[in-house]
């Protein structure tokens, strides 16, 4: 019997800072990444520069002083913060000597790892050919079918040709495969819009608490791990709010900052969730350096998806990990929570049921027994806690539907 030990890929992170964003940060954030996807970061490299080479996006120089890192450290993956071409990635390998993918390569390769149902799946392949095809041009002679020199010229297309042809076919059929799956989700949207059920959708930065608080607040048993992107899929589940009234929570996939676009066009019906829910719950990390920065990415990604107009509660999770949790105080329709301890959670759906719009509201009524009807319609439309049968008529504690306001106003106690 022998034992065979998994090895971690080692990996060298590689970051080029022209201004655009903060490097440092950025090279942590990478490391966590390649964490996720399972490799060991053993060396980090920063060089500064005006621009990016378009030959090799690092300088050459500092590229010699990689390759003998590679070599003396035994590196067997190089990834850079940024996105690269073909031939840049192909002139790295040429020159060190290892392998080399790029920041949306690893993002990518997350998701393909985590996507469990069929949707997620569809979403990532079709990730996947978009980043791919118009890399394809730059992988040289080992894509091309036809030769050079006496009796190899002829009619026919080369292997990168044939390789876009199926590529762009390939997309095409797994969009539409999409559309349909969109097609249904908008359906159960419009159904639960008809039905008058309230949605609050939980977004956020990947890795904030959104999973561990819907499992708090629902024992959904939705994975929650410490890791980037544990969650791809939406999840669903109701629950009740003080006022007496039901929501559906929606999960919704973490963002990231330079979040690829491929992945946001592919993801983009996952995330519409957001768009047509009644109250946004902004989950945000107290306990990170970079709570302020992944909120703005977040509430910049909601802008792009048409959010506006929608209430949102910012909740700061994490609270417990925080000693200057008091500083965080809130304004209107903040609060502050532990997820994992169910430390907040009151706070928390109190904030939710007054930051949806007032479709109901929990009344004590003594409803004469000449307007049995009425009661049929509460029945019907809202919610009926107790009923109680007196001389004067049906006392009932009950959930009105706002359009019963009107009606009910005479008999309320």
């Amino acid at each position: 019997m022998t034992d065979n030990e998994i090895t971690k890929p080692r990996a060298l992170l590689c970051a080029v800072d022209v201004g655009e964003y903060d490097a440092e940060r950025s090279l942590a954030e990478l490391s966590e990444l390649a964490d996720t996807a399972g490799a060991e970061t053993v060396l980090t490299v920063i060089q500064k520069r005006p621009s990016f080479d378009p030959a090799t996006c690092a300088g050459s120089g500092r590229l010699a002083e990689i390759a003998e890192l590679c070599e003396r450290e035994d590196i067997d993956l190089i990834i850079f913060d940024c996105e690269l071409t073909a031939t840049q990635i192909r002139n790295i390998e040429d020159i060190t000597g290892t392998h080399t993918i790029d920041r949306t390569m690893l993002i990518l390769d997350i998701f393909a790892q985590r996507a469990t149902t069929h949707e997620g799946r569809l979403q990532v392949e079709i990730a996947q050919h978009r980043y791919r095809l118009p890399r394809l041009a730059g992988m040289g002679h080992k894509l091309s079918r036809l030769g050079g020199g006496i009796g190899t010229r002829g009619p026919g297309e080369t292997k990168l040709e044939t390789d876009k042809r199926h590529i762009r076919a390939r997309i095409a059929s797994l969009s539409a495969e999409l559309k349909e799956i969109e097609k249904r989700r908008g359906l159960h949207r419009e159904r639960r819009r008809k039905d008058g059920v309230l949605v609050c959708a939980i977004v956020g930065y990947t890795n904030v608490g959104k999973s561990t608080l819907l499992n708090t607040l629902t024992e959904a048993g939705v994975l929650a791990e410490n890791k980037l992107f544990a969650t791809l899929e939406t999840t669903s589940r109701a629950i009740e709010l003080p006022d007496g009234r039901s929501v559906m929570l929606v999960d919704t996939v973490g963002l990231i900052s330079r979040l690829p676009h491929h992945l946001v066009e592919a993801f983009k019906s996952t995330l519409e969730e957001a768009a047509s829910a009644d109250v946004i719950l902004h989950i945000c990390d107290a306990s990170s350096d970079d709570c302020e920065q992944q909120a703005r990415v977040t509430l910049e990604l909601l802008k792009e998806l048409g959010c506006e107009g929608i209430p949102v509660v910012t909740v700061f999770n994490k609270c417990d990990l925080v000693p200057y949790m008091d500083e965080l105080t809130a304004g209107e329709n903040v609060v502050r929570i532990s997820a994992k301890r169910g430390e907040g959670i009151e706070a928390l759906l109190e904030a939710v049921a007054k930051a949806l719009p007032q479709s109901a509201k929990k009344m004590k009524l003594l409803i004469p027994f000449s307007e049995g009807s009425l009661l049929n319609d509460i029945r019907r439309d809202g919610k009926v806690y107790s009923e109680e049968y007196t001389e004067d008529g049906t006392l009932v504690d009950a959930l009105v539907d706002v359009k019963m306001y009107g009606r009910v106003e005479e008999y309320k106690i």
